[in-house]
């Protein structure tokens, strides 16, 4: 039912298909309450809460996966580059107590840190925090002192917490959809706020004008049993099921294709809770997944699963940018 109501809605957003007097209507009244939200914070009648740090927040404006938990990696890593000690923060989607601050350890599972923010503690061992209300995970990781800068993955709408530079991403194949808001579109806000972003990072595709480009690079695949690297290339030829559970599959069977794996592709919905019935497709075939599949579906592992990291690129001159601007706010607070 879920997946069905997921398909005719992307025909209305991104297909040929236009949406309907009723998703139109209700697109108007949810632009009103979003725009308002939006003149609270920037008239400062509501504002955001901060926790002494600066803060990085990374986001989108179209519901769905754009790239913004690897370019939050790879933010993590430049940073570190470049003097840091960057910490993340996150909503932890999906964690069974959503009502909890959580300081997430590598050891966790996902249904107590969340896919995301499990996934990026493991890749980058960076402190890493979860609150529904964003700036008690900020307050946990500046009380901690390990910090000087902090990332929030997703965190574009969540104007409870004031922040310092915003860097949108936008996927480069679907972009803004029809550019309308929810429901009759994929946008959470006006394509004008975009206007308002410092940053804005177009994941695949051709950037346009001062749009940063960033393209996404799948590495070796890695056992899920034992750790073990394999080349792509050695699936080539190979009768193989691909799984992704992100907010678009098709760039990761997309990008699987390119390095030559010929998978059948398996797409499941954002956030999916895996189970091992799931992955049952009745052969012996290997299974690949994305990294954010594989911290679900680790406890269960079979054999001759995989995980497939990507690793975002970006220039440095961008990296550089952010680093320059964190510096300029440092220097603000102290």
């Amino acid at each position: 039912m879920k997946a069905a109501l997921t398909h005719w809605l992307e025909r209305r957003w991104y297909g040929d298909a236009a949406p309907g007097f009723v998703l139109r209507g209700l697109s108007a009244v949810f632009a009103r309450i979003a725009r308002a939200r939006r003149a609270d914070f920037v008239s400062g009648r509501k504002p955001g809460e901060r926790a002494g740090l600066p803060v990085i927040v990374v986001g989108n404006l179209a519901v769905g996966g754009a790239g913004k938990t690897p370019l939050t990696i790879a933010l993590v890593e430049a940073l570190r580059e470049r003097g840091f000690s960057p910490g993340v923060i996150s909503r932890g989607y999906g964690r069974d107590d959503v009502a909890s601050v959580h300081r997430v350890a590598v050891s966790d599972d996902a249904q107590m840190a969340g896919d995301e923010p499990l996934l990026i503690a493991r890749r980058t061992n960076a402190p890493v925090a979860v609150a529904a209300r964003r700036i008690e995970a900020a307050r946990v990781l500046a009380a901690s002192k390990e910090v000087d800068v902090l990332i929030a993955d997703d965190g574009l709408q969540h104007y409870a917490l004031a922040r310092d530079v915003e860097i949108l991403v936008v996927d480069g194949r679907r972009r803004f959809g029809n550019g309308r808001l929810l429901p009759a579109g994929p946008l959470r806000e006006p394509i004008e706020r975009a206007n308002a972003c410092d940053f804005i990072v177009v994941n695949g595709g051709q950037a346009q004008g001062d749009e940063v480009p960033m393209q996404l690079a799948l590495s070796q695949a890695i056992a899920l049993r034992d750790g073990e690297f394999a080349p792509l290339v050695q699936f080539a030829g190979e009768k193989v099921h691909a799984v992704a559970g992100i907010g678009d599959p098709e760039r990761f069977f997309t990008a699987l294709r390119a390095a030559g794996v010929k998978a059948i592709p398996h797409a499941f919905a954002d956030h999916h809770a895996f189970t091992a019935a799931d992955l049952d497709f009745r052969d012996a075939g290997p299974v690949l997944m994305t990294e954010k599949d594989a911290v679900k579906c680790a406890a269960f592992a079979q054999p001759n699963w995989y995980a497939v990291p990507v690793r975002a690129q970006l220039p440095d001159f961008f990296f550089d940018a952010v680093a320059r601007l964190v510096r300029e706010r440092q220097g603000a607070l102290a």
